[in-house]
């Protein structure tokens, strides 16, 4: 038994179909017999709605209200993923950043994980039920929410991971892993089966959107094994691992 970490992004849970078709990939991965986490993203262009509406108000919004309805978004997609896993047949509970236990500095907008403390996430798990956690957010020492900024679910779940000790951290997206350029533009391109921590951090460095920088950097810090794929297809994806780890080793390949 393996304990996963699973985080889809807004394309991945952009419509009640989609959040369908996620519960079951979730559900499925249950039924091999690992414990299941998972972060979600806004649904779809949720988070670019909510900008624009505020600017709409207010062409200068506090940065406080601004992170203080950001975290909206993610609310609603791991509710709903929670209702859809509960709909066919499993148990799930759905957290906010702040009750998944992730603490941040005081920066809104850009701020940076301080800590991670997932006890119920953890209790939810030991009781064989799946925990989702909305990324993208966390508390500071004031109580107030806050934003992590581009990137933040990814980042969000290499430190939910980290904080659990799970054994891998997967990265799901629209595309099949990470390729030698964006597939979409370059039909040649080809899928990179495995990468090592420094060259996607370069790749990141050069502009790559696969994954952010600053969750790269978390998970090279902690050595914390990343499996990037798409959640349309049951292709292999890419394995980005610390040296000397056996990608046979890696849980939930297929």
């Amino acid at each position: 038994m393996a304990l996963i970490v699973q985080k889809y992004g807004g394309s991945s849970v952009a419509d009640t179909d989609s959040i369908k078709r996620v519960a079951k990939r979730i559900i499925d991965t249950k039924k091999k017999g690992n414990d299941v986490a998972v972060v979600v993203s806004a649904m779809g262009d949720t988070t670019d709605d909510l900008i624009d509406q505020a600017l709409d108000i207010d062409s200068q919004p506090p940065e406080r209200e601004m992170d203080m309805l950001m975290t909206a978004g993610e609310r609603i997609s791991m509710s709903l993923l929670a209702m859809a896993i509960h709909a066919q047949g499993a148990r799930a509970h759905s957290f906010t950043g702040q009750q998944a236990g992730f603490l941040t500095d005081a920066r809104y907008g850009a701020a940076h994980i301080r800590a991670v403390k997932p006890k119920r996430v953890a209790e939810v798990l030991a009781e064989g039920d799946v925990a989702i956690v909305a990324g993208f957010q966390g508390i500071n020492a004031k109580g107030d929410p806050t934003t992590l900024g581009r990137g933040g679910s990814d980042t969000s779940a290499v430190a939910l991971a980290v904080a659990l000790e799970a054994d891998v951290c997967e990265i799901y997206t629209d595309v099949d892993g990470i390729f030698t350029a964006d597939p979409r533009i370059v039909p040649t391109a080809r899928r990179i089966p495995a990468i090592s921590y420094e060259a996607i951090l370069e790749m990141a460095a050069c502009g790559s959107k696969v994954l952010a920088l600053r969750c790269v950097e978390y998970a090279e810090r902690f050595n914390m094994p990343l499996h990037v794929r798409s959640s349309f297809s049951h292709r292999p994806g890419t394995l980005v691992l610390p040296d000397g780890v056996d990608p046979r080793s890696i849980p939930n390949l297929q």
